[in-house]
């Protein structure tokens, strides 16, 4: 059974979408650090602190000092149960409009910069009097806010169904989630943790105002991610030693090998051009350009219900 567990887990690893990928370490990380509990709460309590403040985002400026990797670990872990199930939940939820409006390729980027986001607000509030007291930060929340925010702010209109309250249109959940946060900051608990969702909606916000202009914050992380991907797939894959002989080579769609020519017939069927039909991710891929250049409001009510369709899939 374990086995399956596991051969379940790789095969949605390596061929799901980012959202799944991001759930799937968010999961692991939480059920490790459960287990560090369970064996280290009754004899090391301390050692367990410990080792959970080593990759949690601190409000002390020397601790960050020191353990720099802080603003990156702190958006991957969890302690408590509802914590992560509802950070997971939401992110599965919103983070699907996400992709299937801008694309699967932008999610790790946006998760990272907003979980950078959240971060940053947090240290500064908590530098500047705001959060009372030497506190630790940890959670996806901020980065989750920043995928939420920007669905919302790309395609406002878009319904998703609550329980109890029915269809309600996206905008509505990301105008309550603000307020809700604004709050928070003057609450009496969790106020660090507002303060970080708030640093996750602002860069929500600001991605998704300036990708309406043509300006893409995520590309330059995008990038870096694709350099380090390479990298390490370089180190696992080493380059083979080529071997002399015939090589083959692709022309118009037809494979002949090096050095010789094609044939005359070939030569008459590539003058011909088969008319070239319109595939479902062309037409999506067409659609979100659309939404990046006017708006989600000028698409026409087939563009938007075939968006919805796409989106359930």
């Amino acid at each position: 059974m374990l086995q399956s567990i596991w051969d379940d887990i790789k095969q949605e690893f390596g061929y799901g979408n980012m959202i799944k990928r991001i759930i799937i370490v968010n999961v692991a990380v939480y059920v490790t650090v459960n287990l560090l509990w369970v064996i280290m709460i009754g004899s090391y309590p301390e050692l367990y602190k410990g080792i959970v403040h080593f990759f949690s985002m601190p409000s002390d400026w020397l601790h960050l000092l020191t353990h720099p990797w802080a603003p990156l670990t702190h958006m991957f872990l969890h302690e408590g149960f509802f914590h992560i199930l509802w950070n997971m939940l939401f992110l599965f939820w919103f983070g699907r409009i996400f992709g299937d409006l801008l694309g699967d390729r932008r999610v790790l980027p946006l998760y990272l910069i907003g979980g950078l986001g959240g971060a940053i607000f947090y240290f500064l509030a908590a530098n500047l009097g705001a959060v009372p007291g030497t506190s630790f930060a940890l959670g996806a929340s901020a980065a989750v806010m920043a995928i939420l925010v920007a669905a919302g702010m790309t395609a406002p209109d878009y319904q998703i169904r609550l329980l109890f309250l029915g269809n309600v249109k996206l905008k509505w959940i990301v105008v309550a989630l603000v307020f809700m946060n604004v709050l928070g900051t003057r609450g009496i608990s969790n106020v660090g943790g507002a303060w970080g969702h708030l640093g996750g909606i602002a860069t929500g916000f600001l991605f998704a105002y300036r990708l309406q202009r043509g300006n893409d914050m995520t590309a330059p992380v995008a990038r870096l991610i694709d350099k380090v991907t390479d990298f390490y797939h370089s180190l696992r894959q080493p380059k083979r030693k080529s071997r002399p002989g015939p090589r083959a080579a692709y022309r118009r769609g037809e494979k002949v090998k090096s050095g010789s020519r094609p044939s005359s017939a070939s030569k008459k069927s590539s003058g011909k051009r088969a008319p070239k039909s319109v595939s479902h991710q062309e037409q999506l891929d067409a659609i979100l350009d659309k939404i990046k250049d006017r708006g989600y409001n000028s698409l026409t009510q087939e563009e938007k219900e075939f968006l919805f369709n796409a989106s359930n899939k």
